[in-house]
């Protein structure tokens, strides 16, 4: 990343090397800079822990080149549900990665460490963070390594992606207002001697029961007791305990055998009062806990940190500072959203006979395609839209970019194929000078892509932020340049100030 002068050892450090932490660091690669990511684990935990990346993580995914080497040998489910109501059909959503596709959580962190690898981050297994000043120039993280040794790294800018428990938001003194768990759950992946038919989620009398195939006789197994917790979320749970569970839950013998893992979970819902403080930021469940409802916990904290990682580059590369702002006012309603959705989820789901005939009610709704959509992209985050500058009442101003297909010196090509680099990108269908005569002072910091448009629906010019998000459109070739550079000072900084030649004397 660009020369600041500023006396620091990395321009960026993340703490937490799972998912979230990972694809911040694949992001942040893309751009020329130091960025380091400390791992408290020396070697990866190896549990499948989320299974589903869901269909606006995919086209992220997508959009820098990086999806082949998730969809390879993964199942897709077309269908998707709401408080175990598997209704949702998601073939029916607009895109081309209408689907789940079930990837468990350590393979992504493989595939996102080898990229990050690729793209030169160091990546510090076995080294725990312990301390942080938060100062006005830089932050100062205290840090013991596998040996114990104890030393302080400088940065520009630190990132915790360090898991709901996490110490960076705890150390920069950023609240996590919310709720505390009121359930009692676990879940495991083991070996079932009765295979059941397919992925399965049931509300049942004693709390809901629910099996996912993970390849032979290996299931994830969940169950959930609507009763205070009766053990802390971080004690061992032995297998004898969770049939004990799934007894009471569902009043029939699972036979389970060789667990692979075993671990509880609950609803405590919180999110982080700000998404940035200073010179620290938050990303996934650092920022946001909830109840796994949907599988949208990683896909969310993969999601916050494509929005992040652009911006943040942006910034060490000498772009100005309150862009990282946007990352909160843009991210912190998506959270509350998932907050808030997982929460009407669980409700749906509680076991007690006054709940059914809500229950059944909702599911009528699910049946009119208006109410399947709706859900269906609150679930998958196809439906966010981030504001525009200038404000924008265009359908697509704000939104995802659809897969436009446009033929360049020659050659068909699609938006996807653009987002590779990580780079905006300003397209130019007009066959006119106008916008890049606009967008020349920009250059340095997005791309510039002139060509004619595969089929007639496509606006006449259009910009793109690095997360695929639309930033400008004009559908008309003639459109007045101020909005298009205002959107540019916006999203890529000021354009810079070019010096006069000097009088002749």
């Amino acid at each position: 990343m660009g020369s600041t002068g500023m006396d620091v050892d990395f321009d960026v450090v993340i703490v937490g090397g799972g998912p979230v932490g990972l694809m911040l660091a694949s992001e942040l690669g893309l751009q020329p800079g130091r960025v380091l990511v400390l791992e408290r684990l020396a070697e990866p935990s190896g549990q499948s822990r989320a299974l589903g990346l869901h269909s606006r993580t995919v086209e992220v995914l997508d959009q820098r080149g990086l999806l082949p080497r998730f969809s390879e040998g993964a199942p897709v489910w077309p269908k998707g549900h709401f408080a175990g109501m598997r209704l949702l059909d998601l073939s029916k959503l607009n895109g081309r990665h209408t689907y789940a596709l079930m990837v468990p959580q350590s393979r992504t962190e493989a595939i996102l460490e080898e990229r990050a690898r690729e793209l030169n981050v160091e990546i510090r297994r076995g080294h725990r963070l312990t301390e942080l000043e938060n100062g006005a120039d830089a932050v100062v993280a205290t840090v013991t390594g596998p040996d114990g040794d104890e030393y302080r790294i400088r940065s520009r800018y630190l990132v915790g992606c360090d898991g709901g428990s996490s110490l960076v938001r705890k150390l920069a003194g950023i609240d996590f207002p919310g709720t505390a768990s009121n359930i009692d759950a676990m879940l495991a992946d083991v070996h079932l001697d009765q295979v059941p038919d397919g992925p399965h989620l049931a509300r049942c009398k004693g709390g809901v029961f629910g099996t996912v195939p993970l390849g032979g006789d290996l299931y994830r197994v969940v169950s959930v007791e609507f009763r205070p917790p009766t053990a802390h979320r971080d004690d061992p749970v032995e297998l004898e305990e969770l049939a004990a569970s799934v007894k009471r839950v569902t009043d029939q013998e699972l036979q389970m055998r060789d667990p692979v893992w075993l671990s509880r979970f609950g609803d405590a819902t919180r999110q982080a009062a700000q998404y940035r403080k200073g010179r620290v930021m938050l990303a996934g469940d650092a920022a946001h806990v909830h109840f796994p409802a949907g599988g949208q916990g990683l896909n969310t904290g993969i999601q916050d940190v494509v929005n992040l990682g652009w911006k943040l580059a942006a910034v060490v590369n000498g772009g100005p500072d309150d862009l990282l702002d946007t990352y909160h006012s843009e991210r912190h309603p998506v959270g509350a959203r998932v907050c808030f959705n997982t929460q009407a989820q669980l409700a749906l789901m509680d076991p007690r006979p006054e709940i059914g005939p809500l229950r059944e009610l909702f599911g009528t709704l699910m049946e009119f395609d208006e109410v399947n959509r709706y859900l269906a992209e609150m679930i998958t985050a196809l439906d966010v839209r981030y504001p525009t500058q200038p404000a924008s009442d265009h359908p697509l101003a704000g939104t995802r970019v659809p897969e436009w297909s446009i033929v360049v010196d020659g050659q068909s090509t699609t938006t996807m194929k653009l987002l590779h680099s990580g780079r905006g990108v300003l397209v130019d269908l007009t066959d006119g000078p106008a916008v890049a005569r606009t967008a020349a002072p920009w250059l340095d910091r997005l791309d510039l892509v002139s060509g004619s448009p595969c089929t007639s629906d496509l606006p006449a010019a259009f910009l793109l932020r690095p997360d695929g998000h639309v930033a400008w459109l004009a559908e008309s070739p003639d459109t007045d340049p101020a909005d298009l550079r205002e959107a540019l000072r916006a999203w890529f900084g000021p354009a810079p100030v070019r010096s006069l030649p000097a009088a002749a004397s």
